[in-house]
C-alpha cells in the first residue's frame, strides 16, 4: 500500500513586487496582481507581500512578514527596473531560495508612463546579486507576460524544494564503507558545506538497537502491512517479523536522532554481516523506507542517499538507487520502440530488491541470490530472505547523482530516459533502460569522470530542475549527455 511521503518540506512560496522609485509604482502593483491572479488560474500556490519594496526599509519589513508567516522561498517580481540595491539587500537578509523575474511591456500604446524596463532591470539586479555572492534562480526567459509567469513559479517551486531539504537534511549511517566497493567511499567535507549533516554510527549500533526492539507490540502491526502490500508476492513470510523489527528500529532512529535537522535519510551497511548477525536482507526494509521519502541507501553510500533524496525532493515521490549494471541482449530488444535510444544507449538497471513496491510493475519477496552463494550456498535461503524483486516500472525515468570527489570538489550529472517495458528475464529489481546517447555519456562522463556504479532514480524527468539546483548549489562540473556531432572534451574527433 502506498506511503505518505512526509520527509520532504512543504513549500509556502511568497512573491514581493519591486520598483524603482523614478518609475510609477502604481504600474508594479497593476501587474503583480495580474500575474496573481494569472496563477490563481495556473493552480500555483504563491503568497504575496503587502509591500512593494522600494527602499531598504520596505526590503526589511517584507523579510519580517515573510520570516512571520512562514514563506521559505521568494520571487522577486521586478514590474519595472526595480532598485537593485534594496532587490539584492532583501534577497541577503531573507537567506531562502530566491528566483528573479520581471514584466513584459505589454502594450505598443503604452510606451512611456507605463514602461517598465524590467530587462534593463534584470541586469542590474543579477550584477548586484553577484556583489553579495548570491545565487539567484532566473528562468530560462526571465521576463515575460502574467500568463508566462506561473509556469516559471511551479518550476522554481521544485528547485526550491531540493535546497530547503538539503539544507535541513542528516545523513545517518550505520557501518563503515564495504573495502569491496570504495566507490562508496567519499569525503564528507562537501556535505558539510552544503549543509548536510552527517552521522555516522557502527553497524553494532545497529545490532544493539535492534536487539532492543525485540519483542516490541509495534512489530505485528507492520507485519500486517507488510504482508498486505505483498499479497501474493510474499513468498517468505516466516521473515516478515525480522524485517519488521528491522523497520520499528529505523523508524525510532529516525525519530530519536535527527537533532537539530527536521529530515534524515539513510546509508547503511548491508553485506555480508549484516546476513550472519541480523539473519536476513534489510532490501526490503530500505524500499518501504523510500517509500515515504526516507532513503536508505544500500553499502553505506552517502552520496547516494542524498542523490535520491534530492530525487524525492524534485518529484515528491519515491526515488531508488540502482547499478548501471550490464549491456542488454539484443534478442531482448529486437524491434522494440527503444524511445528515441540506439541499441547501444539501452543497458539494465539492477539492485538487489531496494526498489519500492509503488515503483515496480510486479514484485514479490525473494532472497538475494549472491549473497545466497557466498553465505549458504547448500541450504534453502534463509539468511538471504528480504529482498523485494521484480521488474521496475514502465515509464520516465531521470537518472542523477551529486558526488564529492576524493579532492573535496562537487560534480554532479542527470540523463533522462525511460524505463522500457521488457521482461529483463533476470533477478533482483530490475528494468530495462533507454537513454537517447548514453553510450557516449557513459564512456565521458561516468567512466571518464569517475562516478561510482549506484546512480539514483526518479521515476519522473526532472532533469530540469535538478539541472537549476545544481547551479544554485554552484555544483562546478554538471554534465548531461550531449547529442550526436557535440563532442565531449575528452572525445577522440577522428572517431566521428
Amino acid at each position: 500500500m502506498a506511503k505518505r511521503i512526509s520527509n520532504v518540506p512543504e513549500m509556502k512560496v511568497g512573491i514581493v513586487g519591486v520598483s524603482r522609485n523614478c518609475f510609477i509604482k502604481e504600474g508594479v502593483k497593476k501587474r503583480l496582481k495580474a500575474v496573481l491572479a494569472a496563477c490563481r488560474a495556473a493552480g500555483v500556490k504563491v503568497t504575496p507581500a503587502s509591500t512593494i519594496i522600494e527602499s531598504e526599509e520596505d526590503a526589511m519589513a517584507v523579510f519580517r512578514e515573510f520570516h512571520s508567516n512562514g514563506v521559505n522561498a521568494a520571487v522577486i517580481y521586478l514590474g519595472n527596473f526595480g532598485p537593485e540595491g534594496p532587490t539584492s539587500i532583501f534577497a541577503q537578509k531573507f537567506a531562502r531560495p530566491v528566483m528573479l523575474c520581471g514584466a513584459s511591456e505589454e502594450s505598443a500604446g503604452d510606451l512611456i508612463d507605463g514602461r517598465g524596463d524590467a530587462y534593463c532591470g534584470m541586469l542590474n539586479a543579477c550584477y548586484n546579486f553577484g556583489l553579495r555572492n548570491l545565487r539567484p534562480h532566473v528562468p530560462a526567459v526571465p521576463v515575460g507576460l502574467p500568463e508566462e509567469i506561473p509556469p516559471m513559479i511551479a518550476h522554481f517551486t521544485k528547485v526550491a524544494r531540493v535546497l530547503v531539504g538539503m539544507k535541513h537534511l542528516k545523513i545517518i549511517t550505520f557501518g563503515p564503507r564495504p573495502q569491496d566497493f570504495y566507490a562508496c567511499n567519499a569525503p564528507i567535507k562537501p556535505l558539510h558545506d552544503l549543509g548536510v549533516e552527517v552521522m555516522e554510527n557502527s553497524e553494532l549500533d545497529l545490532l544493539e538497537l535492534y536487539n532492543k526492539h525485540a519483542g516490541d507490540k509495534r512489530i505485528n502491526r507492520v507485519v500486517k502491512d507488510m504482508a498486505a502490500e505483498l499479497g501474493a508476492g510474499n513468498e517468505h513470510p516466516t521473515v516478515l517479523p525480522r524485517l519488521a523489527q528491522l523497520e520499528v528500529t529505523l523508524n525510532d532512529v529516525y525519530e530519536t536522532h535527527r537533532g537539530a535537522s527536521r529530515f534524515a535519510v539513510f546509508a547503511n551497511k548491508c553485506w555480508p554481516a549484516f546476513q550472519t548477525s541480523f539473519g536476513f536482507a534489510p532490501c526490503y526494509v530500505n524500499g518501504r523506507l523510500a517509500a515515504r521519502g526516507i532513503p536508505a541507501a544500500c553499502e553505506v553510500d552517502i552520496y547516494g542517499a542524498l542523490s535520491e533524496y534530492i530525487c524525492t525532493l524534485a518529484t515528491r515521490q519515491p526515488a531508488t538507487l540502482l547499478d548501471i549494471n550490464n549491456t542488454c541482449p539484443a534478442e531482448l530488444i529486437e524491434g522494440q520502440d527503444l524511445k528515441g535510444a540506439a541499441p547501444a544507449d539501452v543497458f539494465m538497471g539492477f539492485h538487489c530488491g531496494n526498489t519500492c513496491a509503488s515503483c515496480m510493475k510486479n514484485c514479490a519477496l525473494k532472497y538475494q541470490i549472491i549473497m545466497k552463494r557466498l553465505l549458504e550456498p547448500d541450504s534453502e535461503p534463509n539468511i538471504s530472505r528480504g529482498t523485494l524483486e521484480g521488474q521496475l516500472r514502465p515509464g520516465p525515468l531521470t537518472v542523477f547523482r551529486l558526488q564529492g570527489t576524493a579532492g573535496c570538489e562537487l560534480k554532479s550529472y542527470m540523463a533522462q530516459g525511460e524505463i522500457l517495458d521488457i521482461d529483463p528475464h533476470s533477478f533482483g529489481g530490475i528494468g530495462i533502460v533507454a537513454i537517447p546517447h548514453f553510450a557516449r555519456f557513459y564512456r565521458h562522463v561516468l567512466l571518464g569522470k569517475q562516478y561510482p556504479h549506484h546512480t539514483a532514480v526518479a521515476f519522473e524527468h526532472v532533469g530540469k530542475a535538478l539541472f537549476d539546483a545544481m547551479a544554485m548549489l554552484a555544483v562546478p562540473d554538471v554534465a548531461t549527455p550531449k547529442p550526436a556531432g557535440v563532442l565531449y572534451k575528452t572525445e577522440n574527433p577522428f572517431l566521428m
